[in-house]
């Protein structure tokens, strides 16, 4: 009850102060791109249950076909859609998911459908117990240290089997783990993170969990030759058999 006080409280507040930064976005977007500025991503919530996320589009309308994972030099994003994404300002429209009761503001980041239904296994499916969040322990390090890595032509491939176990190693940690203390640490951690890209700082150290789980498991994300737990695990079913079959013309990661 505290964390969902305190989510509803935080979405309120974040709406009132990044609403004028929404809005010089819309028209940003408006200006470059012909179509609507939002977008309805279609993803996987809580207990296995799809939900529309909402964003600010950073891709055109043309209707191309490709992965759910957006590639470093994906053709589909157009420049101010880039420079959105960058600063994850595309990502802000979510604070209405939180409102709903549909996303916290901490917690492991929801993915497509395809993604769930192709590659979690039963392990990856604990993180389906809890409400997806805006930022988490695994989508912290996936900004900081994956996302430059995701090459156009194979980034479904390089997500699902090099960085996905990393994300979900430490998000299930997070599942395991996690208090209102540690939830406020996470929140100021990714302020952090983001005002120190948006001054264009590219290096950042590697995260204690992610460390931890590297030596462990000897994965290096930069190695192609780098073996998959995820992959090669089993993949029962989500938790929820509802699993919502997104439009391939309309697919679109939120990492």
């Amino acid at each position: 009850m505290v964390r969902r006080s305190f989510d509803i409280f935080c979405a309120v507040i974040g709406l009132i102060f990044c609403g004028p930064a929404i809005l010089a976005a819309v028209v940003a977007i408006r200006l470059s791109s012909p179509g609507p500025a939002f977008y309805r991503a279609h993803r996987i919530g809580r207990h296995g249950r799809p939900f529309t996320m909402y964003k600010l589009r950073t891709m055109h309308c043309r209707p191309v076909l490709g992965s759910s994972i957006t590639s470093a030099d994906d053709p589909r994003v157009f420049p101010v859609g880039r420079l959105l994404r960058a600063l994850k300002i595309d990502e802000l429209p979510q604070l209405l998911n939180v409102l709903k009761g549909e996303m916290a503001i901490v917690g492991p980041r929801p993915e497509a459908a395809d993604i769930v239904r192709n590659y979690y296994t039963y392990e990856y499916n604990q993180s389906l117990t809890v409400r997806p969040g805006l930022t988490s322990p695994g989508s912290i390090a996936y900004y900081t240290h994956g996302e430059h890595l995701l090459a156009n032509g194979n980034a479904e491939d390089f997500y699902v089997q090099r960085l996905l176990p990393l994300k979900m190693a430490m998000d299930l940690n997070y599942v395991k783990t996690s208090t209102f203390l540690t939830d406020l640490g996470l929140i100021a951690r990714t302020a952090s993170v983001l005002i120190q890209k948006a001054l264009g700082r590219r290096l950042f150290p590697t995260p204690p969990q992610l460390a931890a789980f590297l030596e462990q498991s000897r994965v290096d994300v930069h190695s192609p030759a780098a073996s998959s737990p995820a992959v090669n695990s089993p993949k029962p079913p989500v938790m929820s058999p509802r699993i919502y079959e997104p439009d391939a013309a309309n697919k679109d990661h939120a990492a």
